[in-house]
């Protein structure tokens, strides 16, 4: 979710850690490292902690690895300070001296191994054109794959020769291959195609080239004259044109030069007996730029042109033959175009900022392409015949064994950090390869180009196998998924099985190994990817199966050793273990699903597969007969018959159930604790005085930390007593908001970054209570009223606030938290010995807790959930009926939890803009994060409608809307082309989306007319389209049919009523745009369109011709493996910054940097993250231009991994712009703005709260440049944004209407400008009071503007009076300086300086300290409201600030 707080889905969770940081090299003292689990982010932090920051908890079970369940991080992190420092050996250079070149210095670092100077030399310019080479030193050939530091002799000043070697085919091939790169590095049409992980990137066309050194050599901002500032029409407020051109403009490099016309492989290939035994390799045939034809031998000497021609063979060398070790050089004396085109296309090419070229870890498709001129190109037709089944050329002779390749790096070892990096490493390479070759097989597989296993079949059974991954349909086979809903439940099945890979992948236990899985949609059909594994094909399934069940739980066996290893899992993933009946009524004990087969290969590896029901089953979508679900539930109308039954709730939902219990437990026991002290003895009054709701803070426990107290010894005991201090003060300063941001933004540390919403109220001690006022009984909101202020998932706060969970407990717990210490500690003594030293009272007490809140054991908190639970099919032991009661009634509190807490907590979040999703994606990702299914997509929608605050949400019900709508296309446009043959292909895709988007009422397929009609009407030939019927059937569609398909799939999937027969009443109806709408159903099906000018709205002509569809690209699901180390890193640096350690911080963050990309090479979602946030600390801490180097970076990366419109590319765009103007790069600050601001208008449309700062933004730049009447049109826009979203009472509005006089007063427009100023004046002295230093500010403007009037008005008058002989005064009109406007920009987008000493950082560090004691001891918030802490930003995944 692009909410302000947080980066799209892999980014790095934003872990406020006020807790001792690792980096210091100790282990925190309240975390045993024995118990990795409790620690959900493996970083050493107490969980505890985690919960606050914006909530990313669930991250901890995807994504981050939890480093196996033994041991974490292998004794404690106290190594890790020690190792990073082994892996960042100091590096030395090298003198390198290549045939033909001067010798040159090298910088390199001794664990490099030799071939990444190979790599460098094929990347430089006056070197690039040699591939086959060795490099010597002192006569010696260096090991290709030795590492330099274990080279003899290898030192400072060393110098390595560059040796030509004899040439191989394959070196042959690799070296035309390498050329042809070359020739075509500067071409965007692999990155159009989607081909070799290229991808785009249109940074350079608004900075001209790279800004790191233009900085210095453009001219500087003073030329003010120089710049033009108007932006194109279409960009302007209010302006109802979305063109789509713009998206992706044209950048000049890319019409490269010609070198050669044709370079192919020649016909006379391979070279015959007698040539080979001369040497001669293979032979290529060339066109010159200057027609002449040329024909070359590639031999083991190098490359000479041959007398051959098109249709004689005479291998002979040609007369003058010039023999030359590289093509280049061959070329270039053969062809002087060639010599002159190719220098200035290398150095082109060197120029570009490396991250426009290198390859993404994954591919990613562009939904809109131009049309490129189709050329000729032997490496790419080769590449298409020959199965490059995942480059054959670089390991011989073989395909690669991919489940070999996947459990052989699982199986590295870890225990120290050089070690687990190489893992890290070795494992993501592995899985972005195997991605890649499953999306290519799929895709093989769907166009008709793989011979199925079992070809007599009828084509949806079919499975096939190509490269040693085995591809099978997403339909169902045998009936095997009969009884849970067919074909449906056949196509849900292969999401949950990698959602369940996903899980069991992050737990990763050693000796427990799971497939490596992808699932692919393409063409409307699904296709699921799993390496194979060793032996399985030569047995039958029941022979295998040594554990599970293969007949949904009929016949179900079980295996000791598979039991030992799940049951290492079961603590983390939440699974608990349970008998189950066989078909011989024997009890048979499982710790998973009875889905889950357990395999052992010939390998003698353990594997499990079929995980589809590694969560337990949604009760909401799973009507069982005889059971009522609670209260809740039925409200909200469920449950519901879904189109299948394998309905999960999600791993984040478990988690933060688990979670809201955890809180729960605590307030029980510790009610009944004091209790019991009460009788004992009669000191009540003295803890009364204590409890004033405020200390009632509690800090949310950890998301593992729940399960992991039984080892719990000391885990958040601190973090429950004495709050967390972030969580209180995001009440306490929110009230004095933006006029300060320091203070708000300070405290919203990884969330909201907007809290200043909070605050809408008039007075400042009201703030607790307006959070949540649409939904919230205000006796219930003081309980914990801030951690919500506090980003996504926070449901225990909600739950309770939102006074919907209605449990008996929750109301009386609430004023005695003075007891959680005592209860905490009783827990732990429980947990730490066999409890016999405990009084029989207290044990009590934690046994009554553990009742009530359904924990599985009696003397600890431990909440697991049996996924077999309602299976059909799966029989129960008789002895075990109390326990399954217990478990029903677990799920059942589950699935009421998502409806009454979480639906809610994501509205809320929405409403103080903790969660500002821009697109359908950033949406999913928003429910996503706290554990909701996009399955009650209708129920969020039917939420918000009934929200009091309606208005304030209208763009999250549009995103809602538009998301519905596009999803419910998507159901029906994948069964429609199921039926399309490959050649009617483009003309049904063009069809469908004229029937969907366009105002043409009788929209008709153009069945293509045959472009090529047979003589003899042709025989119609067995349909190889699996599932293929009536191949015209599509034709038939119209928008009508469509439409009313559309409203039925939205009734019928999400419950929700869509009153509209055509795409002109929903746009009408939900202020949508057609344009959004094209953008997301291309982007979910994976259509790639012309980009060029759509007429939706003619009623004449449809918008779409086949001509306009380009391509069909899959849609790929896959793991994503993740670099641990470097995220502990990555957090400690954030929790330094958040301590106001800028510079330990900082450095930690380049650690992490180098870790990461140690990781995942150069390009990926989490370093983007990473640079974003340096930039950050960089500007604050006054180094710009570093901040624009990381930025920059920042930018052209988002553009390549995440697309060039993505959300967060938008934000990256902003904060590029901020650091631009800082570095007085007026003019490239404009164009980065305008283009965020068009990108922007297209994903979201312009009435989105986001929108308000980007114009405020723009309104300032041109404040700056003197453009008042164009700056007026963006500020008043921001503006009315601001007053709808945030209230006009809010001091976002306040500070918007600041903005404005301004510009006004620079226009002289005083009346206007005082007009405002006073709008901004009350909204200060009612929101903050007179003597807040903002209001003091507003009424000192006041006066000058008032001054300023005045004698304008003086002169005026002076002037009518006297005539043109009168005594003038001259009037002061300042052009604002650009310091001034660049203090406003840092204002608006949450940057305060506050020039800072040791002692006040060490005041500031008391300051903290002091707070965190008040809180325990639960004093009144509001006097401990500090006025300035310094303050960063709202827009990163984590919020630096000082407190």
């Amino acid at each position: 979710m692009v909410s302000k707080t947080d980066d799209i889905q892999a980014s790095v969770p934003n872990c406020n850690v006020n807790t001792v940081d690792l980096a210091e090299g100790e282990t925190p003292d309240h975390q045993e490292t024995k118990a990795p689990n409790k620690d959900p982010c493996a970083c050493g932090h107490s969980a505890s902690t985690v919960v606050m920051n914006g909530g990313r908890a669930h991250y901890h079970s995807e994504e981050e690895s939890k480093q196996d369940g033994g041991g974490d991080m292998d004794g404690g992190e106290d190594s890790n300070e020690q190792e990073v420092i082994v892996i960042q050996d100091t590096g030395f250079t090298v003198k390198i001296q290549a045939p033909g070149t001067e010798p040159f210095d090298l910088q390199v670092s001794p664990q490099e191994m030799v071939q990444e100077i190979h790599q460098v030399l094929m990347d430089r310019e006056d070197t690039c054109h040699r591939t086959c080479f060795s490099l010597q030193l002192d006569g010696n050939v260096l090991d290709n794959f030795a590492e330099l530091k274990s080279i003899e002799g290898l030192q400072e000043g060393s110098l390595l020769k560059v040796v030509e070697e004899p040439y191989t085919v394959r070196e042959a091939r690799i070296h035309v291959r390498h050329i042809r790169d070359l020739l075509k590095s500067l071409d965007p049409s692999d990155a159009y195609n989607g081909v070799d992980c290229n991808s785009l990137s249109f940074l350079s066309v608004f900075t001209d080239g790279d800004l790191g050194d233009s900085g210095k050599r453009k001219k500087k901002g003073s030329d003010l004259e120089q710049i033009d500032c108007t932006p194109p029409e279409h960009i302007l407020p209010g302006s109802k044109e979305r063109p789509l051109v713009p998206l992706q403009p044209q950048n000049k490099d890319w019409k490269p030069m010609q070198c050669l016309k044709v370079l192919t492989m020649s016909g006379w290939n391979p070279p015959p007996g007698n040539r080979k035994m001369h040497g001669d390799l293979m032979y290529l045939y060339m066109v010159t730029v200057e027609e002449r034809h040329i024909s070359i031998t590639a031999s083991t000497r190098g490359f000479y042109l041959n007398q051959s021609t098109t249709y004689t063979f005479n291998p002979k060398p040609a007369n003058p033959s010039f023999l030359s070790h590289s093509l280049v050089e061959l070329l270039s004396q053969i062809s002087p175009a060639f010599k002159k085109n190719f220098t200035v296309l290398q150095k082109t090419r060197v120029q570009r900022h490396p991250f426009e070229r290198i390859a993404t870890p994954f591919q990613v498709y562009s939904w809109t392409a131009p049309q490129v001129d189709h050329t000729m190109d032997c490496v790419r037709a080769e590449d298409a015949y020959t199965s490059r089944l995942g480059y054959e050329e670089h390991i011989p002779g073989q395909t690669r064994d991919w489940n070999e390749e996947l459990q052989t790096t699982r199986e590295l070892s870890r225990k120290n950090l050089p070690e687990r990096l190489l893992r890290e490493r070795a494992i993501f390479k592995v899985h972005s390869d195997f991605a890649a070759a499953a999306t290519r097989g799929s895709m093989a597989v769907i166009d008709g180009n793989v011979m199925a296993i079992n070809p007599g079949e009828e084509t949806r059974m079919q499975m096939f196998i190509w490269n040693n991954i085995f591809f099978s349909l997403g339909f169902d086979v045998r009936d095997h998924y009969r009884e849970l809903g067919g074909d449906a439940a056949a196509h849900a099945a292969p999401t949950n099985d990698l959602n369940g890979v996903r899980a069991y992948g992050a737990v990763d236990v050693e000796g427990l190994y799971t497939l490596g899985t992808v699932v692919v949609d393409y063409r409307g059909y699904r296709v699921t990817a799993q390496s194979i594994i060793p032996g399985i094909l030569e047995r039958e399934q029941e022979q295998s199966v040594i554990y599970g069940s293969i007949d949904f739980g009929k016949t179900v066996v079980s295996h000791g050793k598979y039991l030992e290893l799940l049951e290492r899992t079961s603590r983390p993933l939440k699974v608990q273990r349970h008998n189950v009946l066989n078909e011989k009524d024997e009890s048979v004990e499982l710790c998973s699903s009875v889905e889950c087969k357990g395999i052992i290969g010939n390998d003698g590896r353990h594997y499990i597969l079929d995980l589809l029901r590694t969560f337990p089953p949604d009760l909401n979508f799973l009507p069982v007969e005889g059971e009522e679900l609670s209260p809740e539930s039925v409200r909200h109308g469920f449950p519901r018959q879904h189109r299948h039954r394998l309905a999960c709730l999600r791993q984040e939902l478990i988690e933060a159930f688990v979670e809201h219990r955890y809180l729960l437990f605590m307030k029980m026991a510790a009610l009944q604790l004091m209790q019991q002290k009460a009788n004992k003895e009669s000191k009540m009054a003295t803890l009364t005085e204590n409890s004033s709701p405020e200390a009632a803070v509690p800090a949310l426990p950890s998301t593992e930390n729940p399960d992991a107290s039984a080892k719990s010894s000391e885990t958040s005991t601190e973090t429950l007593t004495d709050g967390k201090s972030d969580a209180v003060q995001i009440e306490t300063t929110s009230t004095s908001d933006a006029p300060q941001p320091a203070a708000t933004e300070a405290t919203t540390i990884g969330a909201a970054p907007k809290a200043e919403q909070t605050t809408e109220t008039d007075s400042p001690s009201a703030a607790a209570t307006t959070i949540n006022a649409s939904q919230a009984t205000p006796t219930e909101d003081n309980v914990v009223p801030t951690v919500t202020t506090n980003g996504p998932l926070v449901p225990v706060a909600t739950a309770i606030q939102n006074g919907e969970c209605e449990s008996p407990l929750e109301g009386k717990a609430e004023d005695s938290i003075p007891g959680l210490a005592q209860a905490k500690e009783l827990a732990e003594s429980l947990a730490a010995e066999d409890g016999s030293g405990i009084d029989p009272k207290s044990r009590e007490v934690v046994l009554n807790a553990c009742k009530a809140v359904g924990s599985i054991s009696n003397t600890s908190f431990d909440i697991r959930f049996n996924p077999d639970i309602f299976s059909p099919g799966v029989r129960f032991p008789e002895d075990s009926v109390d326990d399954i009661q217990k478990q029903k009634q677990l799920l059942k509190d589950a699935a009421a939890f998502l409806v009454s807490c979480q639906i809610p907590s994501l509205v809320k979040d929405c409403l103080d803009h903790s969660a500002l999703p821009m697109d359908g994606a950033t949406l999913t990702e928003a429910l996503h994060q706290r554990g909701i299914n996009v399955r009650y997509l209708g129920n969020v929608l039917e939420f918000v409608d009934k929200t009091p605050a309606k208005a304030q949400l209208e763009h999250f019900y549009r995103i809602g809307i538009s998301e519905l709508i596009t999803r419910c296309a998507k159901h029906i446009f994948k069964t429609y082309l199921q039926g399309v043959e490959l050649s009617a292909l483009s003309a049904a895709v063009s069809h469908f989306l004229n029937c969907f988007l366009s105002s043409f009422p009788d929209a008709v397929a153009h069945l293509p007319a045959d472009e090529l009609v047979s003589r003899r009407k042709n025989r119609k030939r067995r349909n190889r389209v699996p599932g293929g019927g009536d191949n015209t059937a599509w034709a038939s569609l119209t928008p009508s049919e469509l439409w009313k398909n559309i409203v039925s799939e939205a009734q019928s999937y999400y419950n929700f009523t869509l009153h509209c027969e055509n795409a002109d009443q929903v746009v009408e109806k939900y202020a949508l745009q057609k344009i959004t709408l094209l953008r997301e159903i291309s982007i979910k099906a994976g259509i790639q369109i012309l980009i060029k000018e759509y007429n939706f709205d003619s009623r004449h002509k449809p918008a779409f011709t086949e001509e306009d569809i380009l391509n069909i690209f899959p849609v790929v699901k896959h793991v994503n493996p993740k670099a641990s180390d470097a995220f502990h890193f990555f957090q400690s640096g954030q929790a330094k910054v958040q301590q106001g350690y800028l510079k330990e911080g900082c450095e930690l963050i380049n650690e992490a940097l180098n870790l990461f990309n140690n990781v995942y090479g150069a390009m990926h979602v989490e370093i983007c993250a990473c640079l974003r946030l340096l930039a950050r600390l960089n500007y604050i801490m006054g180094d710009h231009h570093e901040a624009l180097s990381n930025q920059q970076k920042a930018v052209l990366m988002s553009e390549r991994v995440l697309g060039v419109e993505h959300p967060n590319t938008i934000q990256e765009y902003m904060h590029l712009a901020l650091y631009c103007f800082a570095n007085g790069q007026l003019s490239t600050a404009l164009k980065l703005l305008y283009r965020a601001r068009y990108l922007m208008l297209m994903v979201c449309g312009e009435d989105h709260p986001e929108m308000a700062l980007l114009d405020s933004n723009i309104g300032l730049v041109l404040h700056g440049v003197m453009e008042y009447d164009l700056s007026l049109r963006f500020l008043e826009n921001a503006l009315a944004i601001n007053s709808k979203y945030h209230g006009p009472r809010s001091l976002k509005v306040a500070l918007s209407h600041h903005l404005v006089a301004r510009v006004y007063e620079s226009k002289a427009e005083f009346r206007s400008a005082l007009q405002h100023e006073k709008e901004g004046y009350t909204i200060y002295k009612n929101q903050v009071g007179e003597a807040h230093e903002k209001t003091k500010e507003s009424s000192e403007y006041l006066k000058y503007l008032t001054q300023q009037a005045v004698a304008l008005q003086r002169t005026m008058n002076e002037i009518y009076k006297n005539g043109s002989n009168a005594s003038i005064m001259p009037l002061k009109f300042t052009a604002p300086s650009m310091a001034s406007v660049l203090e406003q920009l840092n204002i608006i987008n949450g940057i305060i300086f506050i020039p800072l000493s040791q002692k006040d950082l060490e005041n500031l560090k008391a300051e903290v300290q002091r707070r965190q004691q008040l809180q325990e001891s639960g004093k009144s918030l509001e006097e401990l409201t500090v006025d300035g802490p310094l303050e960063l930003e709202d827009k990163m995944p984590m919020d630096v600030n000082v407190d």
